[in-house]
């Protein structure tokens, strides 16, 4: 009878043993004590473009293979519904200026309107004051003239391609370089800016950013000096160009071309992020390293044709994608990871966004934010770092698609592709109204419920818009008469050639 007992109570505390690992293994505490403020870490941006949250198959995909995201998710820190602009430029002007883009002159991808305005002090500046090196690789899109280039907005180390991706080119200044323009594999042996020079890469771009990236990373950690290294890819933008070892598996599946080339530029940036995290194990970066992986807008392409017949491609249950107001447009993927700081496998549900990141990146610095200048609309995420439970005010996020006609009035565009989000709601085109806490895909629209929230939320957006059109300084901005990348790449080829990029040794 007493060894009975004995035993019962010995599979009770196992159990209890179990279920308490269980817990730990599926929320590790964070290994930090005290405020991270001023703790000085290297930080990885990784910004891919146009990938959304059906993206991953760490987020339900059932056809993309991502074994390194899906490893890097479950290592991580996640926001769960973090927000950023509905296309390319508008991100990326917000992110380093942690405001909204329209307040930075950017209310377009191209026709002038993709400048971040001059009179913007972004984060990279703030870093490089303080001592960090600065690097970007890949995507720039916020102005192609000479003032508006990353060299010229706090970076020291530039390895880029023109325009919003490679090979295009719009009237104005807004280009890539000819080579890249004139062949039909785009994606291909680039002529790419490194610094103040273009030279000639061979492989696949994706490929050849890493590389330099991962180089660049590797010098400044051996030379012992702290870094922000920006990895910005033009995958998996259009048009559709992936090696073809990447695009085999989806072919034998019967997927059209476009498929094909899209879902194996993802599987080659999973590539490319397992090597960045086997080379942050070799070089014991993750102490202190901080490592973000996020998209730039919502998914790009919602469907595709297998075997000749058009199917939904899988897109996270969200109903709209890139270049839309609703949820689907501006809700992507936010993985922070930092060894032993920040726990692994914990959620933080808060609403956060892309203008959080200049705020957050400068605390964790030590870098004081300066007062004299751009207003910064984003706040800090540091509370949420350091205690994932932190209290978390509620907020107004505001959304615009933009890309009205040059030189029409902003203002016959005020409620068209608009949206303004809070905690519980996202209040559509100054008419739809969706409770995001019961409803996250957007399926019913409770407008006629709710006119007390719709006439609260109205007075926020025109409170926003009229304090924003203002600022929106590229709106009469006359078409330049050159493209800069035109005229750097010809002027080169003339003068001294364009030499090829020898890669780093890794």
């Amino acid at each position: 009878m007493k060894m009975k007992m004995l035993c019962r109570r010995f599979s009770v505390l196992a159990v209890l043993v179990f279920l308490s690992g269980a817990m730990v293994d599926a929320q590790v505490t964070p290994g930090h004590s005290g405020s991270l403020k001023g703790k000085r870490p290297n930080i990885i941006l990784v910004m891919t473009d146009d990938q959304g949250m059906g993206d991953l198959s760490c987020l339900g995909n059932p056809i993309l293979q991502t074994p390194n995201l899906d490893q890097l998710y479950k290592m991580s820190t996640r926001f769960t519904d973090f927000h950023v602009s509905p296309t390319c430029s508008p991100s990326r002007s917000s992110i380093f200026s942690g405001r909204h883009e329209f307040r930075n002159g950017v209310t377009h991808t191209i026709k002038e309107r993709e400048r971040m305005a001059l009179s913007t002090t972004t984060f990279p500046q703030l870093l490089q004051k303080s001592g960090y090196e600065t690097g970007i690789f890949g995507k720039w899109h916020l102005g192609d003239e000479e003032p508006y280039q990353p060299g010229s907005r706090g970076f020291s180390e530039v390895f880029i391609h023109g325009a919003g991706g490679i090979g295009q080119a719009y009237p104005g200044s807004c280009a890539d370089y000819p080579p890249n323009r004139e062949k039909a594999g785009k994606y291909f042996d680039n002529v790419i800016r490194h610094n103040d020079t273009l030279v000639q890469t061979k492989g696949f771009c994706t490929d050849v950013f890493f590389e330099a990236a991962l180089g660049w990373t590797k010098k400044q950690h051996d030379e012992g000096k702290p870094f922000f290294t920006y990895i910005t890819t033009n995958a998996p933008h259009g048009p559709m160009i992936a090696p073809e070892k990447y695009k085999k598996r989806f072919k034998e599946m019967g997927w059209d071309e476009n498929t094909q080339g899209r879902y194996g530029m993802i599987e080659n940036i999973d590539n490319n992020m397992g090597i960045l995290l086997e080379k942050m194990d070799e070089w014991n970066l993750w102490q202190d390293t901080l490592l973000v992986f996020m998209t730039d807008n919502g998914q790009s392409t919602r469907s595709g044709k297998r075997n000749g017949k058009q199917e939904q491609l899988f897109a996270g249950g969200f109903k709209s994608g890139k270049g839309s107001p609703w949820e689907g447009g501006t809700h992507v993927p936010a993985f922070w990871r930092w060894k032993g700081v920040l726990g692994e496998n914990v959620d933080i549900p808060a609403l956060t966004g892309h203008i959080d990141l200049y705020k957050t990146f400068c605390e964790l610095a030590g870098v004081e934010v300066p007062d004299d200048i751009q207003q910064i609309d984003g706040r800090s995420l540091v509370p949420l770092l350091e205690n994932p439970k932190s209290e978390w005010a509620d907020r107004h996020l505001f959304v615009h698609v933009g890309r009205w006609e040059k030189g029409e009035d902003p203002n016959l565009s005020k409620y068209k592709k608009c949206a303004v989000r809070t905690t519980r709601w996202r209040f559509v085109n100054n008419q739809e109204l969706y409770d995001i806490s019961v409803d996250p895909y957007e399926k019913n629209d409770v407008a006629a419920e709710h006119p007390g929230v719709i006439a609260g939320l109205r007075t926020e957006y025109d409170k926003w818009w009229d304090a924003t059109v203002p600022l929106m300084v590229n709106e009469n901005v006359p078409f330049a008469k050159q493209q800069p990348a035109t005229v750097m790449y010809e002027t080169q080829l003339k003068e001294k050639g364009i030499p090829d990029w020898v890669p780093p040794k890794l």
